[in-house]
């Protein structure tokens, strides 16, 4: 846990890292109590898959923080039940008695192409994703209301733009980002705010070994099948990562809400919300003899889909 410059920016703050065993959710936790918080390090010590359970994965984090002089326990409740999520969330009032910033990290991945995944490939993505942020989001949120503070930053993906392979990972996590749009504005008036990051990383979850799967399941269907991983995303570090996610935890981003940021290496960078990239308005609506006259010039435009065979 390295030691920071000047004071603690989160001096006495409580926070909770679902996850935090190892990774992008670990180098978060370090950095929260390198910053002076109390940490809660969640785990439930899963494999890449989601499958099994290793109760000495988040202790070891928690005992690491201790060692270098912070206050953290270690918690292995899984995210993807309401039972757990409640108690993730009571294990930081019960440890620390309060709560200041909830990091949702937690995740799994299963790359298989759509026709090949089976429903419980689809399940236990869309659960220990994206039900596993409300759970936690679920309960923290009434401590949060009755404190009228309270910071929240959401693990999404760049997978949610599209990413072979990934459909059931690709839907939760870009579930994500709608929940965080959501949030923000339920919690908001309330002083509390919510955003999600898009972060790249090498972690075990996309290591060199995932990329060799991801590429041989593109072989099958030839080149028109974007690329898994950016080999380059297997060189940037957790902490990376980590730096960003804690400054939104941070006064320096108290004015910061309901936004989604990409993170990795050396680049840090905002999202646009969507919009409409073109508009027609037409007195009575639309039919289909009106599109075809006239929508795949003005509305289509030129717009190749670059995934079709050609």
């Amino acid at each position: 846990m390295p030691m920071q410059q000047g004071k603690p920016r989160l001096q006495d703050k409580v926070a909770i890292v679902t996850g935090a065993g190892r990774g992008i959710g670990r180098a978060e936790a370090m950095l929260l109590a390198a910053e002076g918080a109390k940490v809660v390090v969640n785990d439930l010590g899963t494999d890449v898959l989601g499958k099994g359970a290793d109760q000495s994965i988040a202790e070891k984090v928690a005992a690491e923080i201790r060692a270098a002089g912070g206050a953290a326990v270690a918690n292995t409740d899984s995210v993807a039940s309401m039972e757990g999520g409640q108690r993730i969330i009571q294990t930081a009032v019960d440890a620390f008695g309060r709560l200041d910033i909830l990091i949702n990290n937690a995740g799994a991945v299963r790359p298989k192409v759509i026709f090949h995944m089976t429903e419980d490939d689809w399940d236990s993505m869309i659960s220990v994703h994206l039900k596993g942020h409300f759970t936690t989001i679920r309960f923290a949120s009434p401590i949060f209301r009755e404190q009228k503070s309270g910071v929240i930053v959401n693990t999404a993906s760049e997978s949610g733009l599209g990413h072979f392979g990934q459909a059931s990972y690709s839907a939760a996590k870009e579930g994500i980002v709608g929940l965080t749009r959501t949030v923000a504005r339920d919690l908001g008036r309330y002083g509390v705010r919510c955003n999600a990051i898009r972060p790249r990383a090498a972690t075990r979850l996309f290591d060199e070994g995932v990329a060799d799967a991801m590429d041989r399941a593109r072989a099958t269907v030839g080149p028109a099948a974007a690329p898994a991983i950016h080999q380059s995303d297997l060189q940037d570090k957790p902490e990376h990562v980590a730096a960003l996610v804690v400054w939104l935890c941070t006064d320096a981003t108290a004015n910061v809400n309901g936004r989604t940021f990409v993170v990795g290496g050396n680049l840090v960078g905002l999202y646009a919300e969507p919009e409409p990239v073109r508009s027609l308005y037409r007195e009575g609506g639309w039919d289909l003899d009106t599109l075809d006259r006239i929508g795949s010039q003005d509305l289509i435009g030129g717009v190749v889909n670059e995934f079709l065979p050609r």
